[in-house]
C-alpha cells in the first residue's frame, strides 16, 4: 500500500433493516482524491440475496443516516443537498412505489439521529441551534463577543457550541411545516428517541444545576402535547447515560451508561423504568466495554432480551442478554474480527463486519447460525492493493496481573537478506483498543519495508474494567493506579522486546516508535525515558497535561480522568507530563499536529517544539492547517496522503524504509 493509495479506500457503515427485514440500507463513502472529499450514498440490499446491492442515493451531497418509516414503505436520510456550503437537508423517499423524494426540513447546522414517530408522520432529530449572535450574517467580525459561562462550550471537529447547543427536534415527515424545538438550549442533547405511542419522546442530556461540572447525562422526558413544559429527568444519580430506546410496551429506557464520576469504567447496559427511574444494570457480569468505537448504537430490543456490542480483546461481538437480568449476557455473533454496525428486525439480523485483511462489508445471519456476505464494496481496492495478515500473540505484562494482546505485522522479507527495520504503533484514548479490524496505516507502513509491533496495555479497553482503570494515578481518591506512563509504558516496551525476541527479521538498532493523541503522549513519555529508538513521530499529543485541563475543550475533564484536581494537586500533573522531562530526550522527534486541534489543542506541540529547538535537540514539525483531532481517520484527502508521506519520509531517512515519491512541495521530496 502507498499514500495515494488513501484515495482507494471504501467503507460500509450504518446498516439498517427495514420492518418486514426484507431490505437493509446502509451507507457507502468512498475518497475521492481529486476532489479532496468524500462522498457517500445510501444503498440498498435483499437480504435474501436475491437481487444485487444498489446503490439508491447519487452520492454527491453526503447521503447517510437512512432510517425506515414504521411502515417499510419510506426510508428517511440526511444529506447537504442545500446551496448553502454548511446548510443540512432531511429527506424522506419512497420505496418500491411511486413517489417522489420530499424535502423535509433545511438547517444551517448537521441533522443527527433521526426517528421517526410510531404513526409515521413525524421525524424527530437532533440539530445545533444558533443563538441570536448568529443573526448578523456570516461575518464574524460584525458578530458581539462570545459570552462563555460555563466548560464544553466546544467541541473538536464542531467548534463553538456554547452559542450553538444542540437541541431535539420534531417536523411532520412530509415536510408540510418546519421543525420546532421539544428539548432546548443551552443543553447539548443526545437521542431522540419515540415512546412507543408517540406521546413522549426520551433524550440523554445534562441538565441539572452547574451540568458542566459533574458531567451526569440523565434521561429526559419529552412530552409532546404539552409545548412550553421543560424535560423532565427520570434519572438522578452518578450514571451518565447515552443512545436511550423505548421497551415496544413503553414501561422501560434502555441505554448505555456509565460512572460519570469514575472515569476509565465500562460502559453497560442499563434499563431504567420510565416512571420509576429504578434502574438495573445488565451488563456488569460481563466486564467487558459495551460501547465500542466504532459500533455503539442504542441497544436494540428482542422480545425481552437486548442486543448490545461488546469489545473483547482486539475484537468487537454482538451479545444478547435478558431485559429482566434473569440471566448473563451470551455471544451471538462472534469470530476474530470487528463488527461495526449492526441491526435487527423482521427477523433479521445484519451488521457490518471487518477483519485485520478486509474492509467492513455487510453480513446477514440466518436464524439457523449461518452467515451470509451481501456486500463486496472493498473489492476494488483488495484486488489493486496486496495486504499483510498480522501474527496474533500474548505477552505477560510486568504488572503480573495479566497479559496483553500484541500483533505484529510484515513486510516481504527484503532481497538483501537483511533484517527489517521495525515501528511501535501506540493507540489513542487511553480507553480504546487495537483490534482485529483493517487499519491502513499498518498496511502503509509495512508497504514501505517496516515490521509494525502494536498492543493494548493496560489502560484499553477490550479487557477488565480494573485493566482500564490501573493508569490512574496513586493520588487519586478511588481505584489508584500507577498513573500515565507507569504500566502502561512498561507494556508497550514489553511487547516490542517479546516481538524482537520472537522474530530475529526484526532489527533491535533500527526501531522507531510513534502514537496519536494519547498515544502520542506515550511516545514523547517514552522518548523522555529511554533513549532505545531510533525517531519518533508525536502526534496530535498530549505534552503537558496541566496545560491540558485548561486549552483542551475537554477542559475540566481531567480531573475525574485523575481522580485529583490541577488546581489542587499540580505536581500530579507535571510529574505525568512528557514535558517535564524534554531535557532527557536525545531521539529525533517529528512532531504532527493540526491547527484547529480542540481536543489536544495546537499549544501542546508548540511546547515540545519551543523547548526542543531552544535545546538543540533533533526535531521537525509539521502543522496542518484547517484540520482537527481527527486528520488521519477523516481531514481532507490529500492531507491525509501528505501526512503518511511525511511519516514515512521521516522514518525513511533515520530507519532506513521505503521513502515515499513525494510530489508535492517537501523539502526532502524524492525525485
Amino acid at each position: 500500500m502507498q499514500p495515494t493509495d488513501i484515495g482507494r479506500l471504501v467503507s460500509l457503515a450504518d446498516p439498517r433493516v427495514s420492518p418486514d427485514g426484507s431490505l437493509i440500507a446502509f451507507t457507502v463513502t468512498r475518497v475521492d482524491l481529486d476532489a479532496n472529499r468524500y462522498r457517500s450514498a445510501v444503498w440498498l440490499a435483499a437480504t435474501d440475496g436475491s437481487t444485487p446491492p444498489h446503490q439508491l442515493t447519487s452520492g454527491e451531497h453526503g447521503d447517510s443516516q437512512p432510517v425506515w418509516s414504521p411502515d417499510g414503505r419510506r426510508l428517511a436520510f440526511t444529506s447537504r443537498r442545500s446551496t448553502g456550503s454548511d446548510a443540512a437537508t432531511l429527506h424522506v423517499v419512497p420505496i418500491g412505489g411511486p413517489g417522489e423524494t420530499v424535502t423535509v426540513c433545511e438547517r444551517p447546522e448537521g441533522i443527527e439521529q433521526p426517528a421517526w414517530s410510531p404513526d409515521g408522520r413525524h421525524l424527530a432529530f437532533a440539530s445545533r441551534e444558533r443563538t441570536g449572535r448568529y443573526s448578523d450574517g456570516d461575518d464574524e467580525r460584525a458578530r458581539p463577543p462570545r459570552r462563555i459561562d460555563r466548560l464544553w462550550s466546544r467541541e473538536d471537529g464542531t467548534g463553538w457550541t456554547i452559542d450553538r447547543p444542540r437541541s431535539v427536534f420534531v417536523v411532520p415527515a412530509d415536510g408540510s411545516a418546519r421543525p420546532r424545538v421539544v428539548a432546548g438550549g443551552p443543553y447539548e442533547h443526545d437521542g431522540p428517541a419515540w415512546s412507543p405511542d408517540g406521546s413522549r419522546l426520551v433524550t440523554a442530556v445534562p441538565r441539572a444545576k452547574d451540568w458542566d461540572l459533574d458531567l451526569i447525562a440523565d434521561l429526559h422526558l419529552v412530552d409532546l402535547a404539552a409545548a412550553d413544559a421543560p424535560p423532565r429527568a427520570i434519572t438522578s444519580g452518578r450514571l451518565s447515560h447515552w443512545r436511550p430506546a423505548w421497551s415496544p410496551d413503553g414501561a422501560t429506557i434502555a441505554s448505555l451508561a456509565q460512572d460519570g464520576k469514575l472515569l476509565h469504567s465500562h460502559t453497560q447496559v442499563v434499563l431504567t423504568d420510565a416512571t420509576t427511574g429504578e434502574q438495573r444494570v445488565l451488563t456488569a457480569d460481563l466486564d467487558r466495554q459495551c460501547a465500542p468505537q466504532p459500533g455503539a448504537r442504542a441497544p436494540i430490543w428482542d422480545g425481552d432480551h437486548l442486543l448490545f456490542a461488546a469489545e473483547d480483546r482486539g475484537d468487537v461481538h454482538v451479545y444478547r442478554v435478558p431485559a429482566d437480568g434473569s440471566g448473563p449476557a451470551h455471544r451471538v455473533l462472534g469470530g476474530t474480527r470487528v463488527i461495526t454496525g449492526y441491526d435487527q428486525a423482521g427477523g433479521v439480523l445484519a451488521f457490518v463486519a471487518a477483519t485485520a485483511t478486509t474492509l467492513p462489508e455487510l453480513f446477514v445471519r440466518d436464524p439457523d447460525g449461518t452467515e451470509r456476505r451481501l456486500t463486496s464494496v472493498g473489492a476494488a481496492f483488495h484486488d489493486a492493493v496486496p495486504v499483510r495478515a498480522p501474527e496474533y500473540f500474548r505477552v505477560p505484562s510486568p504488572g503480573g496481573d495479566g497479559d496483553m494482546d500484541v500483533w505484529l505485522v510484515k513486510p516481504d522479507a527484503p532481497a538483501d537478506g537483511g533484517r527489517l527495520p521495525v515501528l511501535l504503533s501506540i493507540h489513542g484514548g487511553p480507553m480504546s483498543q487495537y483490534g482485529n479490524a483493517f487499519f491502513d496505516e499498518f498496511q502503509l507502513w509495512t508497504g514501505a519495508g517496516y515490521a509494525v509491533v502494536y498492543c493494548n496495555p493496560h489502560g484499553s479497553t477490550g479487557q477488565t474494567e480494573a485493566w482500564a482503570r490501573s493508569i490512574r494515578p496513586p493520588e487519586a481518591a478511588e481505584v489508584p493506579g500507577t498513573g500515565w506512563g507507569g504500566i502502561d509504558a512498561d507494556d508497550v516496551l514489553a511487547a516490542l522486546d517479546a516481538a524482537l525476541a520472537r522474530d530475529p527479521q526484526l532489527d533491535p538498532d533500527r526501531v522507531g516508535v510513534l502514537g496519536g493523541s494519547y498515544g502520542g503522549y506515550l511516545t514523547s513519555w517514552l522518548i523522555g525515558h529511554t533513549d532505545r529508538f531510533a525517531a519518533a513521530c508525536s502526534e496530535r499529543a498530549v505534552n503537558n497535561v496541566e496545560s491540558l485541563e485548561w486549552s483542551s475543550d475537554a477542559a475540566g475533564f481531567f480531573r475525574h480522568e485523575f481522580g485529583v484536581g490541577h488546581l489542587d494537586s499540580p505536581e500530579v500533573y507535571r510529574r505525568m507530563s512528557p514535558i517535564s522531562y524534554v531535557r532527557d530526550i536525545s531521539t529525533p522527534v517529528l512532531i504532527l499536529h493540526s491547527e484547529d486541534d480542540l481536543r489536544c489543542h495546537v499549544e501542546q506541540a508548540d511546547q515540545l517544539f519551543v523547548a526542543l529547538r531552544l535545546l538543540g535537540k533533533p526535531v521537525e514539525y509539521w502543522r496542518f492547517p484547517e484540520e482537527g483531532h481527527e486528520l488521519s481517520r477523516s481531514g481532507s484527502p490529500r492531507h491525509r496522503v501528505q501526512r503518511a508521506e511525511i511519516i514515512l519520509d521521516w522514518f525513511g531517512r533515520h530507519l532506513g524504509g521505503r521513502r515515499p515519491r513525494i510530489t508535492w512541495d517537501h523539502p526532502s521530496r524524492t525525485p
